[in-house]
């Protein structure tokens, strides 16, 4: 499970479980939870590398992020975290 801590949204929390690069599941905690369970199950089965590309810089009203933007720092901190460790192996 990836957990990621969302900033300047309603949402508080974000959690993914990610096989192979493939969303298995997203749950939001707080936020607008029609919409956010929309957009969890949109991208539920979808490659994490085609989600960020489509929601990447989606703003919120006055906000310049969002909850779809956040997610998809999320998934960047995720690809992060894993090359990180990828190349501590080596």
């Amino acid at each position: 499970m990836v957990q990621y801590q969302p900033k300047g949204v309603c949402c508080k929390m974000m959690q993914m479980r990610i096989k192979d690069n493939i969303i298995q599941d997203v749950e939001f905690v707080g936020g607008c939870n029609g919409n956010l369970s929309g957009i969890g199950v949109l991208v539920k089965g979808m490659n994490i590398n085609d989600i960020v590309p489509k929601l990447s810089g989606i703003p919120c009203g006055a906000r310049p992020t969002s909850c779809p933007d956040q997610l998809t720092k999320g998934i960047q901190a995720y690809l992060e975290a894993k090359r990180v460790n990828v190349a501590e192996k080596v």
